[in-house]
């Protein structure tokens, strides 16, 4: 049984794999596109190689992909941004309810959950939202 942190490569590999394919691009253009060797890519997809947050970025950039959604690919969000029953800020609401309805809804593939989840807490760290 394979630990949390290949788990977890295996899954951005095949996340990465999957947008390439929906963007029409080969790995080999990838890699002109990223200034990322082809064969470097190949490991990242197969879950070989665990990418810095650099070529996380080069690779969401690539493929017109916010870059969060790539960090939280990669188990990298949650360790920036928090856990979500971390304690607030002086001043802040946090609404867990809100998260945890993301998490249960079943018409959401656990890669939208992801995203949904970083723009929701993206959108709450602004200045100016109202709690």
């Amino acid at each position: 049984m394979p630990d949390a942190w290949e788990a977890q490569r295996e899954h951005l590999g095949a996340f990465i794999r999957e947008r390439r394919k929906q963007a029409n691009l080969s790995l080999r253009q990838l890699a002109e596109l990223t200034s990322l060797s082809n064969p470097y890519l190949s490991q990242v997809e197969r879950g070989l190689h665990q990418p810095s947050v650099r070529v996380l970025r080069a690779i969401s950039d690539a493929l017109n992909l916010s870059a969060e959604s790539l960090l939280a690919q990669a188990g990298l969000i949650d360790a920036i941004a928090g856990p979500a029953d971390a304690p607030a800020a002086a001043g802040e609401t946090v609404a867990p309810d809100t998260e945890q309805a993301i998490r249960a809804d079943k018409r959401l593939s656990d890669d939208q959950k992801s995203a949904l989840i970083v723009v929701y807490r993206s959108m709450l760290s602004q200045p100016g939202t109202a709690t």
